[in-house]
Formats: structure tokens, sequence, C-alpha cells
């Protein structure tokens, strides 16, 4: 019985999936209504900036965003922080410093809410029409949330095209439940790193799927899912060196001539201007020119990156918060020893992201549960743990236990920190410092029942 339950990951993952999903989908709108936000606002910190730009384009046509912010923000006027509001751009509009792909990637389910509210209204009902409603805001949430599931079965079924059912499925699955993305699965669903982990793990299931294709048509597809990353988080647009270098390991190996790998590169790149064109015709109109850095030239710091804060620190450290991530790089030595050419990409991939990451300013990624910027990396290391589970080889059952050990370690600290960002910091400190942040979350959940049952 036990042996038929722990083998159903590996037999009905797409299934297993998409239950996950659907739970997450359930607890976010539950908390919708027994956590209610003050003043009825839903999308908060990054996600706003992202929401706006929707929510004006559908309603007002436009991108003048000043209203939006002044509504959602409940702005009476000389607010500390907030004089760029009122600030215009050179072509008279308001800065938005997020990138506008997620607020597409919502489209669908905004405007389906959208359009069915004003037939109710034409049958005589009294429903908002405005955008601004809490149903509205739910659709980020809702739509981020079916992007991270979807973005989980492509990663797995990435894997799954170099490796064992079971090590893809347990990998995938694992890395969702014990890292940074389940946060943003769940609990900010309406943040950019759903829309990215959908992104990303599109561009390496093609990858894999499209290995043996012939003729430029792969990278065309590539470049264009490179594109589309890019459009959900701008950093994201360095999938295009793992192109670059695949086209040089063909041309080395012979599999491709020169002339061909140029003509496949140019593909690759008109096919993600494309698909970024978007992003483009947003910062002309915001700034007057297709290509822009809104933070400022001070936003990178290209010559002087913390690169070792970034993975070690406690104040949000990649392998510090989430140490599932530490394995699945690990596993990357044995993705090599399958697929040299992927494993090749894939590295490329993380440690330019690695880079990247540490060169922001703040490279803490401000409020966050764990190193949140790296979640674009989900589908490399959701390869690099099916592969170290591949080589492995564990037993069902100390695979199950293994992971399910690493997967409450997680949760007891997403726990902790969401006590803490609830206002129980009596009981729950802050997960900074070694006791804080490796101790304190065993601790917590006791407090926490005690609080509840006195």
């Amino acid at each position: 019985m036990i042996g038929s339950v722990l083998t159903l990951p590996e037999r009905r993952t797409t299934r297993i999936i998409i239950a996950i999903g659907l739970l997450f989908a359930l607890a976010y709108s539950a908390s919708l209504v027994t956590f209610p936000k003050r003043g009825g606002r839903l999308v908060v910190g990054d996600a706003l900036h992202h929401y706006v730009q929707l929510r004006s384009a559908v309603f007002d046509r436009d991108l003048q965003f000043r209203n939006e912010y002044i509504r959602l923000y409940d702005l009476r006027g000389g607010e500390p922080g907030t004089d760029w509001i009122y600030k215009d751009t050179p072509t008279g509009h308001v800065r938005n410093l997020m990138p506008v792909g997620p607020a597409l990637l919502w489209a669908p389910l905004f405007l389906l809410v959208s359009g069915v509210a004003g037939l109710g209204n034409l049958a005589g009902m009294s429903w908002p029409l405005d955008g601004y409603a809490r149903i509205y805001q739910a659709t980020a949430g809702l739509s981020g949330i079916a992007a991270a599931t979807a973005g989980v079965w492509l990663s797995w079924r990435a894997a799954a095209t170099l490796f064992s059912a079971r090590a893809s499925a347990w990998a995938a699955i694992l890395l969702w439940l014990a890292s940074s993305a389940v946060y943003y699965s769940v609990i900010s669903p309406t943040y950019s790193h759903a829309a990215s982990l959908l992104a990303t793990s599109g561009f390496w299931y093609a990858w894999l799927r499209r290995d043996h294709a012939a003729g430029v048509g792969r990278h065309a597809i590539l470049g264009a899912l490179a594109g589309f990353s890019a459009l959900m988080r701008w950093q994201d647009a360095i999938l295009f060196a793992p192109i670059a270098l695949d086209l040089a390991l063909r041309v080395r190996d012979r599999r491709l001539s020169p002339g061909r790998a140029l003509a496949a590169g140019a593909m690759a790149v008109g096919a993600g201007a494309a698909v970024f064109a978007p992003q483009m015709a947003v910062w002309t109109v915001l700034y007057g020119q297709p290509l822009a850095l809104p933070q400022g030239s001070g936003f990178m710091r290209w010559t002087e990156p913390a690169l070792l804060r970034v993975l070690f620190s406690d104040w949000h450290g990649l392998l510090t918060w989430t140490p599932i991530c530490a394995i699945a790089i690990a596993g990357l030595f044995h993705l090599a020893q399958r697929d040299g050419r992927t494993a090749a990409g894939a590295v490329l991939f993380l440690v330019l992201s690695w880079y990247v990451n540490a060169a922001v300013a703040d490279w803490w990624a401000g409020e966050a549960f764990g190193a949140r910027r790296f979640v674009s990396c989900f589908p490399v290391m959701a390869l690099g743990l099916a592969a170290l589970i591949d080589r492995w080889s564990p037993s069902l059952r100390m695979l199950a236990l293994a992971g399910s050990a690493i997967v409450l370690h997680t949760f007891l600290l997403l726990v902790q920190y969401q006590a803490f960002m609830h206002g129980l910091r009596d009981i729950a400190p802050y997960p900074r410092g070694a006791w804080n942040l490796w101790l304190a979350r065993f601790v917590v959940p006791v407090d926490l029942a005690r609080r509840f049952l006195d």
C-alpha cells in the first residue's frame, strides 16, 4: 500500500502537479477572505507596477499610470516617498520600473472577468467595471499560480527527456516545494517570478525536445522563448548566451556549417526581438526610446558583484535559505555526463544569472523569501536534481524520506517568515542570524500553537 502511494509521483505526475497547483489556488483564494489586506488592495510591492500597466491599457486605453497609482496607493498628496508619481518622464508619463510581460500574461483572465462583469451589468447586475475591484486584482494571483504550475510541468517534461520517470518527477516536485519557487507560487504569485518560471521552463523544454531538429527553426523557437523570458524578467535575456554557445558547439562538432550557424543566430535574435517588441513599445511611450533601464545606471554594479553574499549570506542567500538548490547545482556534474551540450548551456545560464543577480545594487532583492531572483533558474536546477537522483538511485522509501525532510525544512521557514510578516514578531523572529535562520523555525510552530490554544 505504502509503495503504491510512493510511486504516484512517477505514475501520475501531471495529475499531482495540477493538484498542487489547484491546492495553491484554493489556499490563495481563501487567504484573500481570511486575511484581507487593508484598503482592499491585493497587488503589492513589485506586482502593483505590473498591474497598473494592465489596468491602464484595458480600461483607460493608455499608459498614463498616475490615476492607478493614486487610487491603489490611496494617496491624498504629499505622502513621503511618492514624489515620483507626480513627476513626468520626457514623454509626459509616470515612470514604471517593471516589465510588461506579467501584465500580458495576466490579461486573458483579467479580460474574461471584465467581460463577465460587463455582460452581468447588461443583464441588470451592479458589478464593478473599473479594474480596481478585488476580483480583478485576484486574476493576477490566480494567473501567476497557473503560470508557476505550468512551469513546473514543463520542467518535469524537460527532465523526463533525459532521466527516469522517478528522477524527473521527484526532482520537479521537490524543487518546487523546497525552494523559493513555492513562496512565489502561492504566497506572492503576483510577482514576476511565477511568470519567469513558466517562460524559462518553456525555453529549456524546447531546448531538449527539439535537440535533434535540423535547420534554423530550432533556434528561431529558442530565440522566441528567450525573448518571451526577457519580456517577463529583463535579466532572462541572458538565455541568448546558451543559444550562442549551442551554435558554436554545433559548428565545432560539424553538425552545422558556419554560414547556417550565423543564419540560425540571426533568426534567434530576430524572433526574440519580435516577441520582446511589446516591452520596447512600452518603453518608447514612457521614455521615448525602445531600450531603457528605468531604475537608472546605478541599479547595476557590474564591477562590484556580491558573488559570495548572494549565495551564502543570511540576508536571502540562495544556498542558506534554500539548501535544496545546492544539491540541485551539484547534480549538474552528472547532467554533463548525460548531455554535455545541455549541461554547458545550463551552467552558462546559471553562472550568468549568478553574476547578474550579484551585480544588482540590492543583491538581496529587497523583501523576499530567499533569493527570489534565482527562480528563473528553476528548470536548470530541476535538471541537476533529476540527474543526481537518477545517478544516486535511492530506494523509493529513502527518496520519500529525504524529500519530505527537506520540504518540511523549507515549510517551517515559510511559516516563520509569514508569521513575522503578519506581525507576530514576539513569536517569530526574522530569519537572519544563525539561530533565527537555522533553528528558530523548529520552535516557532510550537509557540504559535501555544498562542492559538491560549
